[in-house]
């Protein structure tokens, strides 16, 4: 073999009992890490992220670095495009309101303006409907209803009933849509009406209004392989739950929220208030 290779037996033998560098060392164990964090996430994080991850771990690395090692290992982020799709249906005949949030998406207090959207799930058994309510404040998804049809009270009402469970109203704070028929019904009206809660709409045919939402759609479909049509409707409902409640509202970090979770970023607002 020395000599296919051309080496000498002694540097052979040194090579064979030569210790790993301490960088090797170092590299070895941020490469099991790193892939811990990827696979934990469902590789739903990129070097940016996993790199933020350390860091509140107390441990420093470079993402240069961290995304050297996801390139040598193949470990690839999905990747979320950016919100395009528009899907609101406004035709009806129901009163609508003006939009005041005005794309004001930043908020300074909790219950200071909410928004909230429907989407639609394929599953092997037909479609579902899929209503969330979001508080811009830390863009924790306080309420959602999963229904097979699409009237009032199985998307916006259910939605709002859970969220308002979830985190106390404030007067006069605002609740952002589109135009849908549910959300100028009769019935989720009252609702806001009763808690003097101010509506706001999306203009006609105008999606970036409510782009927000629209992208946690957008971030929804992109990890949890939305494009697929589910086996059943518990299927559908029970990855729908996991991504909502266990991995998005408390497990994902949001480059918006300084890299907290939407749970991390209410909890350090009550600390610094105590």
């Amino acid at each position: 073999m020395c000599k296919v290779f051309k080496v000498s037996r002694s540097g052979y033998y040194a090579w064979l009992i030569r210790k790993p560098s301490k960088q090797a060392i170092e590299n070895h164990a941020l490469s099991d890490r790193i892939e811990a964090i990827y696979r934990s996430g469902k590789g739903r994080y990129g070097s940016p992220k996993v790199t933020r991850v350390f860091k509140s771990d107390g441990i420093h690395v470079s993402q240069r670095r961290v995304a050297r090692i996801m390139r040598s290992k193949g470990l690839r982020s999905v990747i979320v495009g950016k919100f395009k799709v528009c899907t609101t249906d406004s035709n009806h005949d129901k009163e609508v309101s003006s939009n005041i949030l005005n794309r004001e998406f930043t908020a300074t207090s909790p219950s200071e303006k909410w928004v909230s959207d429907i989407t639609y799930i394929r599953t092997k058994s037909g479609w579902l409907y899929l209503t969330v309510i979001m508080d811009l404040f830390d863009r924790k998804i306080l309420g959602w209803a999963m229904s097979k049809g699409m009237t009032a009270a199985e998307t916006v009402v259910a939605a709002w009933k859970m969220a308002i469970r979830n985190r106390s109203v404030k007067e006069h704070m605002i609740i952002h849509s589109d135009r849908g028929v549910q959300y100028a019904s009769h019935e989720f009206r009252i609702l806001l009406k009763s808690g003097q809660i101010r509506q706001s709409m999306s203009r006609k045919g105008n999606c970036w209004d409510n782009s927000v939402c629209e992208n946690f759609f957008k971030i929804l479909k992109s990890e949890t392989g939305f494009n697929s049509i589910y086996d059943s409707f518990e299927v559908a409902r029970r990855e729908i739950f996991e991504f909502i409640e266990i991995w998005y509202n408390r497990r994902r970090i949001h480059s918006r929220l300084g890299y907290m979770t939407p749970e991390q970023f209410g909890n350090s607002l009550i600390k610094q208030a105590a």
